[in-house]
């Protein structure tokens, strides 16, 4: 016969022991999460940057890599650049007729794209459709182990993966950030003139009344940033990725979700930079 006070007391210590054990499982998810995660990934970053000085350089994956970065982000690129810039110029087109300074459409809509939306658009293309097939191609080949097997015959997998989808990425990415300020600029030209009944010479003549040369280096320096980081982050949680094919799906997401949180926040950095060692363009 058990004692009541007994079966009580195991009882209330089960749930006890329960709640810690609750509160330990948080505890370490939000140390990992906050330390483990980003000291991990600096450390990929450094072996990385040593295993872009080996040689021979992997050419052949590089152009492989970058050929299909083009073939996968420049139709959706171009599509998503058109009504960016129309809704840039029919919103900075109406406030700009409101002020009475209808002239200087061209010059705002310079500057919003090239020094702003098209690195942004850049980038969110190559790590939503890049990125993610990258992260999955590098987690299926640790899934299979054959990362394991590149280490135990004596290579690299830094060297021969990562690093040239990486540099491909980055690449990649200078020349979409080209294409997107050229078809966002043809876009607002078409609304503003078509939709809102502006002057098309005075689009065209304002052009450089406020941009300049450095803001096309900085959004190109941008772009060369946002393709490293979409690189990085996506090899890092391929060849962190667990569980099988439900861990890759899930390291397929992960890479997505961080690596628009790290752009936005280099943009914010750079941007911020550039504007206190880049005085503005007077009028």
């Amino acid at each position: 016969m058990s004692t009541p006070g007994i079966g009580a007391d195991q009882r209330g210590g089960r749930k006890g022991g329960g709640s810690s054990a609750t509160f330990r499982k948080i505890g370490d998810g939000a140390v990992n999460v906050a330390v483990k995660e980003p000291g991990r990934f600096f450390a990929l970053c450094l072996d990385t940057g040593r295993a872009m000085f080996q040689w021979p350089f992997q050419w052949r994956e590089f152009i492989q890599q970058a050929w299909f970065i083009v073939s996968v982000t420049v139709v959706p690129t171009m599509l998503v650049a058109i009504p960016f810039g129309g809704v840039l110029s029919l919103q900075v087109g109406g406030l700009i007729r409101q002020l009475g300074a209808q002239s200087y459409t061209g010059a705002t809509a310079v500057v919003a794209i090239v020094r702003e939306a098209s690195p942004l658009v850049t980038s969110l293309l190559v790590a939503g459709a890049a990125g993610s097939a990258m992260c999955a191609d590098i987690g299926s080949r640790k899934i299979r182990e054959e990362i394991d097997a590149m280490e135990v015959l004596g290579i690299n997998p830094l060297h021969r993966l990562v690093v040239p989808r990486m540099l491909a990425c980055a690449f990649v990415a200078l020349f979409l950030n080209g294409l997107v300020s050229v078809v966002g600029l043809v876009g607002g030209y078409f609304f503003n003139v078509m939709l809102q009944d502006g002057t098309p010479g005075a689009y065209l003549a304002s052009f450089n009344a406020i941009a300049q040369l450095p803001d096309l280096l900085q959004a190109e320096f941008k772009a060369f940033v946002f393709g490293i980081t979409a690189g990085l982050v996506a090899a890092y949680k391929g060849l962190n990725a667990k569980g099988g094919p439900k861990g890759v799906g899930d390291a397929v997401n992960q890479t997505v979700v961080i690596t628009f949180m790290l752009l936005f926040l280099e943009n914010f950095l750079i941007s911020t930079l550039y504007f206190q060692f880049v005085p503005s363009k007077g009028m």
